[in-house]
């Protein structure tokens, strides 16, 4: 079987589209792509974890940034890691301007709607990445 793919999200913590970033990589991972696809935290990259460290060096990573810092992309690269297709939450709303997030802990509904959407178009990247992999 192919590498998986690392998923790293923002962890704009407090921030309305970090939680839709996480709440999108934990959709990917769990319930979509759960055989093709891995989560790495940012706090492990920015801590130096060697084990995420690795996980990004060796295997495709797609980042989901909250904010235009950035940070989940930056570190990625800053860790050695090949960013294969980053995405910015802002940019998937301003697709999708009828899904407006709310909320930190818990997302409205148009939240919860708008981490799906970019959830599923993550997945298609996940399976383009596995399909470059086996080619």
């Amino acid at each position: 079987m192919s590498k998986k793919i690392v998923i790293v999200p923002c962890s704009g913590i407090g921030k309305t589209y970090g939680t839709v970033s996480r709440e999108a990589a934990y959709e990917v991972i769990e319930e979509l792509r759960p055989e093709t696809s891995q989560l790495v935290a940012l706090s492990m990259l920015v801590l130096g974890e060697e084990k995420a460290r690795a996980a990004v060096a060796y295997s495709p990573a797609i980042t989901i940034d909250g904010c235009k810092l950035a940070c989940a992309t930056k570190m990625v690269q800053e860790s050695g890691g090949q960013v294969a297709r980053d995405f910015a939450v802002l940019d998937v709303y301003r697709q999708n301007r009828k899904l407006k997030p709310q909320g930190i802990a818990e997302l409205n509904e148009g939240g919860q709607q708008l981490a799906h959407v970019l959830a599923e178009e993550i997945s298609v990247v996940v399976d383009a990445l596995q399909g470059d992999e086996n080619a």
